[in-house]
């Protein structure tokens, strides 16, 4: 029994000295892998960066394009509501002389 007692702890400790180098070796290695990493998040980013004048270019484009088109939307729109209900108009008038003459 006491050799358990005095053979244990020394067991423990040297496990325990065990698991904390390998968690500092697991740390250094983790921190060189974020490092690497930073670079390369740093570089994609100065790429994107490098697009993003190109991105502004083709959102003007697309606005500008957008815009046109409503605006001929609207212009046809407007040309075929005019000449619907003027012809409407022109049924109603038409048909209110009728009406008027009838009586």
């Amino acid at each position: 029994m006491e050799f358990w007692l005095s053979f244990l702890p020394i067991i423990i400790y040297a496990l325990i000295i065990i698991i904390l180098v390998v968690g500092i070796i697991l740390g250094i290695r983790s921190i060189k892998t974020m490092k690497k990493v930073e670079k390369v998040v740093d570089n994609v980013n100065d790429k994107v960066e490098s697009l993003n004048e190109v991105f502004n270019v083709i959102d003007f484009t697309t606005d500008k394009i957008a815009s046109f088109t409503d605006k001929v939307v609207d212009g046809v729109s407007g040309l075929f509501g005019r000449l619907l209900f003027s012809k409407k108009k022109e049924n109603k008038d038409k048909n209110e002389e009728d009406s008027e003459s009838d009586e």
